[in-house]
């Protein structure tokens, strides 16, 4: 029986091979990935909404703006606070999947894989990305049918979300790694979407507010993604880069504590 039962734990542990090893194994981190792709394609109503809910919004602002014009709907300056509060979705869908797979011994079996908790990041978010870039550009494309001037600095701006979505998925792998399924829904799907909305000045002026509120909408990392995509869609690089490095620096402090969460849940399972 207790020949047995190291058996059974040996299967369940973390293969040591990993520690051992440096770099990135590719192709099982792919493989990964491309599974991932699948679980996320399976629930097409979620992904649905994910990629339309921000162009109703656009249409809807729009409309305000035609019929009372207001200088913050414009849609020079609406799409790009738009499209990062699309993108907090994405932390929704990289919480989801991981707490899902959290529940099911799924995960524990990966464990045993030569696999790194780096790598198993990467697999999760890197399916993610093209879904995020692809909302991106729904959201650019209809402001360009609304009215807004075609420009090469639109390329620019969906080059530059890429950093922004790895953060909103970053932040949804990190609560995903502690919440398990029935929780990120709350956290990530009403609580993050909100603070992403009245903390990232998508669709109105902080100093309107200002005072604490500013303050601490600016220690967060939302409105300088705001400002970001909006300073490169007016082809002005060189006012994006101090929200380029707010936006960095989350997005490595959040990747390394997902990382380093994931790790502990692999020694405690």
């Amino acid at each position: 029986m207790k020949e047995s039962r190291d058996q059974n734990t040996a299967k369940l542990s973390p293969s040591p091979t990993p520690k051992n090893r440096t770099g990135v194994s590719l192709r099982p981190m792919l493989t990964f990935a491309g599974r991932n792709a699948k679980e996320i394609l399976r629930d097409p109503l979620n992904l649905a909404f994910g990629l339309g809910f921000p162009l109703v919004l656009i249409l809807l602002f729009s409309a305000i703006q035609a019929n009372v014009p207001v200088s913050l709907f414009e849609i020079s300056r609406l799409t790009p606070g738009i499209t990062v509060f699309g993108l907090a979705f994405m932390t929704l869908f990289s919480a989801t999947l991981i707490a899902k797979d959290r529940g099911t011994s799924l995960l524990i079996r990966l464990y045993t894989t030569p696999l790194t908790p780096g790598e198993f990041i990467l697999g999760y978010t890197l399916p993610l990305l093209p879904i995020a870039v692809a909302q991106a550009t729904i959201c650019y494309v209809a402001a360009l049918l609304l009215g807004m001037k075609p420009t090469v600095h639109i390329f620019l701006a969906l080059v530059f979300v890429i950093p922004i979505a790895w953060l909103f998925i970053s932040m949804g792998l990190l609560f995903g790694s502690i919440l398990n399924d029935k929780q990120v829904g709350g956290i990530c799907g009403a609580l993050l979407t909100n603070l992403t909305a009245w903390l990232s000045g998508a669709w109105f002026d902080l100093e309107l507010v200002g005072g604490a509120f500013r303050t601490v909408a600016y220690t967060l990392p939302f409105v300088h993604a705001v400002e970001l995509e909006r300073c490169m869609l007016a082809g002005d690089p060189a006012s994006a880069i101090p929200h380029l490095l707010w936006v960095l620096g989350y997005v490595i402090v959040v990747t390394v504590a997902a990382v380093l969460l994931f790790l502990r849940q692999m020694r405690r399972q």
